[in-house]
């Protein structure tokens, strides 16, 4: 076991080593990390049950009528099938294509972003333009700038490790960069995916070398800028106040229905569960059970010990993902390990939002949960990052075996 190992300070690196504790050598070990991927199957595998125990009576309401119960499971699996077979053909990309093609990826991203607001291109839900319907799936640009502002930040801390802790010529022309994300997923609107891009951007940067007094600065200025969001839109300031108090009589049965019917779900779960199949919430009172809430029907069919797997599961992935980083960055391979640990904080991120959401910890806001939740982008984007992930694992074993890549 190698201890102590210390990373370059010439470029910040070095706050990597207290984040984790040391790391075994991996020369030993087989050529992926197989926890990670078990985790990963087991979400997978969990996720297609509970769509369809969550969307099996959605054809009893006139909306769907027209489905089949086994409508939403027969998409779901096209959705992980089409996503399981998109990450084994990324995972033979070797890091310096990404790296390489980090900027034109990122560039496409938002063409794609700005061609989602173009009538007759986007697809409008509820007043939300976030799709580009294709024939099999709904392509959601936010989904992909995800990860293209994880590879686009990487590669950004590397080419400026320089002048990272200096704002003019370090930051300033990224924020300049982000900010036009912000404005194009407002005008979706989309403020949950802007909440977990924002998050991504600062989280790499920091590893990459920001200094603290930025870092903190940066956080102060998204705060005031997401709390301006909110109080300048009096429906999204109305649905603040109904978090705050959802159990009032006119917030239980307007902004915050959704939030109501997902605490009662969570309360009729208790620790075992009331049985797989056995939710009533899901019989047209708690809405998008199969997507944004699909969380609450885990708590009331499985407990509070469905709830503790999927959080334990999810603490592992974001785990592993900061150790695959550290490890890369170790063997000098900086940009590889800023992409496995940006993906570690979307998929922490997202996943504690959604969790936080369904559970009445945060304000309501439509985000999936990785790997669970129905929806092809989502789905897409959750695999082709852990194919990612597990890539930069895959080339740091190589390495630590002496083969070069």
């Amino acid at each position: 076991m190698k201890l102590g190992v210390r990373l370059p300070s010439f470029s910040g690196f070095g706050r990597q080593d207290a984040l984790l504790p040391s790391l075994p050598t991996r020369t030993e070990m087989a050529s992926v990390d197989r926890v990670l991927l078990t985790t990963i199957g087991l979400l997978l595998a969990l996720g297609a049950v509970m769509v369809y125990s969550a969307s099996v009576a959605l054809p009893d309401a006139p909306r769907f009528s027209n489905y089949s119960p086994t409508h939403f499971l027969f998409r779901h699996v096209v959705f992980i099938t089409i996503a399981l077979c998109a990450a084994m053909v990324i995972f033979q990309l070797p890091m310096k294509f990404w790296q390489r093609w980090a900027p034109i990826l990122f560039l496409g991203g938002l063409a794609l972003m700005v061609l989602v607001l173009v009538p007759g291109i986007g697809k409008g839900v509820n007043g939300a333009h976030r799709w580009i319907p294709l024939y099999v799936i709904n392509l959601q640009p936010s989904e992909l700038m995800k990860l293209f502002v994880i590879l686009y930040g990487a590669d950004y801390a590397v080419r400026k490790q320089a002048v990272l802790q200096q704002f003019k010529q370090g930051l300033l022309p990224i924020v300049v960069v982000l900010g036009v994300v912000g404005g194009l997923l407002l005008l979706q609107p989309d403020l949950g995916a802007l909440i977990v891009i924002s998050g991504i951007a600062v989280g790499i940067l920091f590893l990459g070398g920001m200094s603290l007094r930025i870092f903190l600065g940066s956080v102060a200025a998204l705060t005031t800028v997401f709390v301006a969001v909110i109080m300048l839109s009096p429906w999204r300031r109305d649905r603040i106040f109904a978090y705050l108090n959802p159990w009032d009589e006119q917030n239980a049965l307007n902004r915050a229905y959704q939030l109501t019917h997902s605490l009662i779900a969570f309360g009729r779960g208790e620790i075992f569960g009331v049985g797989l199949g056995a939710s009533v919430e899901k019989l047209h009172y708690l809405p998008e059970a199969h997507t944004d809430f699909i969380m609450a029907i885990i708590g009331e069919e499985l407990g509070f010990i469905g709830v503790f797997f999927v959080v334990a599961c999810f603490y592992i992935i974001v785990r592993k993902a900061f150790e695959i980083g550290r490890q890369a960055i170790k063997l000098d391979r900086v940009f590889a390990g800023l992409v496995a640990q940006g993906i570690g904080i979307w998929i922490g991120i997202q996943a504690f939002i959604n969790i936080g959401v369904a559970s009445g910890l945060l304000p309501t806001k439509g985000l999936t949960l990785p790997f669970i939740s129905y929806g092809g982008s989502a789905m897409l984007m959750s695999c082709v990052a852990m194919a990612v992930l597990a890539r930069v694992d895959y080339e740091s074993r190589q390495m630590m075996r002496g083969k070069t890549l």
